[in-house]
């Protein structure tokens, strides 16, 4: 039966993974802006963290494109992830569980191949030079901001990339499951047809 459903794969698969990094990206940065809400940090501030090491120095503009870039690479993810499971099977999401549990390794995967190392050799490096100058006031509180957190930011990241995975999981899993469900149904009515017409003969 699994056999048959991998064997089966939807070449929908990759517009399915691609829409859930989508959906997934956009769910995380919701939930960061409501805890910039909650702890009463500006909103926005993870993304101008991204925006600003980019040499992005104006407010909004960082922010917005720390978004962008934010979402982009969650989808992006999820395409490459469906464009892999057609040639590798083993990642094909074809239930909620099969998917969720895949999500998490995406989701863990990001994290240590992609965030870590952006986090540690990119983005701290660029907090601490924030941290000596005042030539940009808003880079400098921002700087501030996070002085200190390093290790709490990193492990909290990991947190979000799980929920992201999960969500990924979930949604890949149920779109394909549901397509597969369709097409062996479809299947099943072919072979009563065609078996039908051959009686009649």
């Amino acid at each position: 039966m699994q056999l048959q459903k991998i064997e089966s794969t939807p070449k929908m698969l990759i517009v399915y993974c691609t829409f859930a990094g989508l959906v997934s990206a956009m769910i995380i940065s919701g939930l960061l802006e409501v805890i910039d809400s909650a702890s009463g940090t500006p909103s926005g501030t993870f993304f101008a963290v991204i925006g600003l090491s980019l040499g992005i120095n104006e407010p909004s503009s960082a922010q917005y494109v720390g978004m962008a870039l934010h979402t982009l690479t969650g989808t992006v993810a999820g395409n490459i992830f469906g464009q892999v499971a057609l040639f590798w099977k083993k990642l094909i999401p074809y239930n909620l569980k099969h998917g969720v549990y895949l999500g998490l390794i995406l989701g863990i995967s990001l994290w240590a191949v992609l965030f870590a190392p952006l986090a540690t050799f990119g983005i701290q490096p660029k907090l601490d030079s924030f941290m000596i100058t005042n030539a940009n006031p808003y880079a400098h509180s921002i700087a501030n901001h996070f002085a200190g957190l390093y290790y709490f930011v990193l492990g909290a990241s990991l947190l979000f990339h799980l929920v992201y995975g999960a969500v990924f999981g979930l949604l890949a899993g149920r779109m394909t499951g549901a397509k597969l469900s369709t097409r062996k149904i479809m299947d099943a009515k072919t072979i009563r047809k065609e078996k039908n017409c051959q009686f009649s003969s």
